[in-house]
């Protein structure tokens, strides 16, 4: 599937062709009575071990709690004003939204979903979050988080992939490379992309259309600083995002480096290609990664760093290639993580993830702090 294909209206398949792990599925209503559940343990349970234990228990949601309210906040009680509040750390400001439980990873960490009626965009869609075991610790309770926004391609509505489930592996591999020092322990942020489920807006203010540029660039980070505890500069925002949510994880990168500083951009056009501009060209101007770029460059900074990611069995690689010769140069600084063997699809963008692109984005922003004497 070419890139450009999937902007137009082509269905990225997150997981790839004939790949029996999925996103989960969706989310159960609050407050499902329990009585069915009850009776159905015994039997689900057996299935679960025979499939695999523990981890096929949390995938079968036997702890029945999936939908059901939850928080991110256990390890909040500093305020604002407190002296230990890690310097350049912006504690969460509010209103609390309130979320639901979308899936529990084995380790203990859980997907929560929220529903955000974007104040400067008008637009209401949902945000999922998960946020690493490093979050709810004591020692980091006064520090700041870096946040990576995750975007999917494909219709991206009214699900994000990234946050329906743990099948893909995003958040383990956020784990497992803070673990061992390669990556950062990232809060994931990962909202919807499009207005409907007909058309895409290429992450734009489109005129005429839903302001999705205006929630994913504006309303997400207001949430997130709402109720995270977030870094005050652009050295703890980034975005990552597959195939059309690659395009516009870029876009907003080079948009506003004055809010974000890196992307990981994954089997990505580089132009704005959506019908609903209806040749618009002056507004597609302003939205094209290639314009943004060059002004850039013009005006001399601030600095962004932007990882490409592209598998060899998939088409595109020229156009990674392209962008990268004509505006790595100046404050735009690129890289290419090609992955061998890789599909268009977001298993095979997370293995580039785990193979350089998480520890080439952890070096260039900035890491939690943990209390003095705390470790």
């Amino acid at each position: 599937m070419s890139v450009q294909h999937d902007q137009q209206g082509g269905q990225e398949d997150p997981t790839g062709p004939g790949d029996p792990t999925g996103p989960a599925a969706p989310t159960r209503p609050t407050g499902r009575p329990r009585r069915r559940r009850l009776l159905l343990i015994c039997g689900a349970l057996t299935l679960a071990l025979a499939a695999g234990g523990g981890v096929a228990a949390y995938q079968f949601d036997l702890f029945g709690d999936i939908g059901e309210p939850m928080s991110f906040g256990k390890a909040e009680g500093a305020a604002a004003e407190d002296p230990a509040v890690r310097p350049g750390t912006r504690m969460p400001t509010g209103p609390a939204a309130r979320f639901v439980r979308q899936a529990r990873l084995p380790d203990g960490t859980e997907i929560g979903k929220t529903t955000l009626k974007g104040g400067k965009s008008g637009f209401t869609g949902d945000v999922w979050v998960w946020v690493p075991k490093e979050y709810n610790d004591p020692a980091y309770a006064r520090s700041a988080f870096p946040v990576l926004i995750s975007l999917p391609g494909g219709r991206g509505y009214p699900n994000n992939y990234w946050g329906t489930g743990p099948g893909l592996g995003l958040q383990q591999a956020v784990t497992e490379g803070a673990k061992a020092g390669r990556s950062l322990p990232f809060v994931l942020v990962m909202p919807v992309i499009n207005a409907d489920t007909k058309n895409h807006f290429d992450g734009s203010d489109i005129p005429g259309q839903p302001r999705m540029g205006t929630w994913m660039a504006e309303d997400v980070p207001d949430f997130v600083k709402a109720n995270f505890r977030t870094f005050t500069s652009r050295d703890g925002w980034a975005f990552m995002g597959s195939s059309s949510g690659g395009f516009g994880a870029l876009k907003h990168v080079l948009k506003h480096p004055d809010r974000f500083k890196a992307v990981i951009a994954s089997g990505v056009d580089t132009v704005p290609d959506s019908p609903l501009w209806k040749g618009n060209r002056q507004a597609m101007d302003e939205n094209n990664p290639e314009k943004l770029a060059e002004k850039l460059i013009r005006a001399g900074g601030p600095d962004v760093y932007l990882n490409f990611q592209i598998g060899t069995a998939e088409s595109g690689r020229n156009i990674a290639d392209t962008f990268m010769r004509n505006f790595s140069r100046g404050p735009v600084h690129t890289r290419l993580q090609v992955i061998q063997d890789g599909s268009h699809n977001g298993k095979s963008y997370v293995r580039g993830m785990r193979e350089g692109s998480l520890e080439w984005i952890s070096k260039v922003l900035l890491a939690p702090t943990p209390d003095p004497g705390a470790r």
